[in-house]
């Protein structure tokens, strides 16, 4: 009935003045239906303040619920897809084309579960505050309040807020866009445009916490990383470099380079962070003292630096079972007798011109050795 009333006050048109005196300027349904049965103004207001304005703010409550829970499991079916492999897939070929950078590991799907539920919790806090904020100024709105001086007010109050708390904002910004695209998690070895590399042990909205090799723990804003090293997402590579002597044949160097890493490769317990064949790409660089041969294994996440140990030490071994040198600093050194230095002037130290100072005489001309300096 008291819709049926509303839909016919609203056919009707403009309120009459009784109405208006009675009701207010916006009458309510409750309020105009109990005035024309009635004709009692008093009454009309007592309905329309004790059962109308009840039943509106009643029934915008049950709306913004009904709205928040909507807006919860579309944020939860949402945040559930960055858990989803195809989705992981999919955004690392974005940044790899090449499939074996798909592999999936458990610190990986770790890591998008704490991502899912840090963004989660983040887009439902950001919703609720929406929906209950414009529940909040619907009542009062019920109430007659003035809700103009109020919104002025609030938005002062949040210009002021914007300037005072720029780098605030920019810390969490900044690190909402760290968990959306995944560039580290807990766990990842990183550089965050620092000296220091090291574990990131937590990642929030606002900073980031990693612990240094020597245990020193950092504590950085968000806001402060411009760019970022990550050495443990997806896959990563063991590089090395082998030096060997210039006289050494370097066809079996090679060989033994390869068996040596194909043995690593096929470790029982080893072999589980090797991810594919190694390769020896070859002569990298001609140096001081020897030739550089270069080795690449691609690894588990952070599997690298103890599969380059176990390799140094190996290859140690085979390189002295093959007999290949490991070059020595090579040096070239000049021997002078002191009767040739002292040709280009009086420079014995005693200022006679004699020869006799206190540099011993080794030869009687000039003379060049090679030799190694270990």
């Amino acid at each position: 009935m008291i819709v049926v009333t509303a839909l016919l006050s609203a056919v009707q048109g403009e309120p009459s003045a009784a109405e208006v005196g009675a009701c207010g300027e916006n009458p309510g349904a409750a309020c105009l239906y109990v005035l024309e049965r009635t004709d009692n103004a008093a009454l009309a207001k007592a309905v329309d303040f004790l059962l109308a304005k009840p039943l509106k703010i009643a029934l915008i409550l049950i709306l913004a619920w009904v709205a928040s829970r909507l807006a919860r499991r579309a944020i939860a079916r949402f945040v559930r897809s960055f858990e989803q492999p195809g989705v992981q897939n999919t955004i690392g070929s974005l940044r790899d084309k090449t499939p074996a950078a798909l592999v999936s590991t458990a610190p990986v799907q770790l890591r998008a579960a704490q991502r899912a539920g840090t963004i989660g919790a983040v887009l439902r806090s950001m919703a609720n505050a929406a929906i209950w904020g414009v529940a909040a100024v619907t009542v009062l709105a019920e109430f007659n309040v003035n809700l103009g001086p109020l919104i002025a007010g609030a938005g002062v109050l949040g210009v002021a807020l914007g300037f005072g708390s720029q780098k605030l904002v920019q810390d969490f910004l900044s690190g909402l866009f760290i968990l959306v695209e995944d560039q580290y998690g807990k766990g990842d070895i990183v550089n965050l445009d620092m000296e220091t590399t090291g574990i990131v042990e937590d990642v929030s909205l606002r900073t980031t916490r990693m612990r240094a090799v020597d245990g020193t723990v950092w504590h950085v804003p968000n806001g402060e990383i411009r760019r970022v090293g990550n050495k443990s997402q997806q896959w990563s590579r063991a590089l090395i470099d082998f030096d060997v002597a210039y006289q050494t044949d370097l066809a079996q160097a090679k060989t033994t380079i390869k068996r040596v890493a194909d043995s690593v490769w096929k470790d029982e317990v080893l072999g589980r962070s090797v991810l594919e064949e190694p390769e020896v790409w070859g002569v990298e660089a001609f140096g001081p003292d020897g030739v550089a041969i270069r080795l690449v294994i691609k690894t588990r996440p952070a599997d690298q630096w103890k599969v380059m140990r176990e390799l140094r030490q190996r290859m140690k071994q085979a390189f002295d079972e093959e007999g290949i040198e490991i070059p020595f600093p090579q040096r070239t050194v000049w021997v002078r007798s002191d009767g040739e230095a002292l040709s280009a002037g009086d420079g014995d130290g005693d200022g006679d011109g004699s020869g006799n100072g206190d540099k011993e005489k080794v030869g009687a001309g000039p003379r060049r050795s090679r030799g190694r300096t270990p």
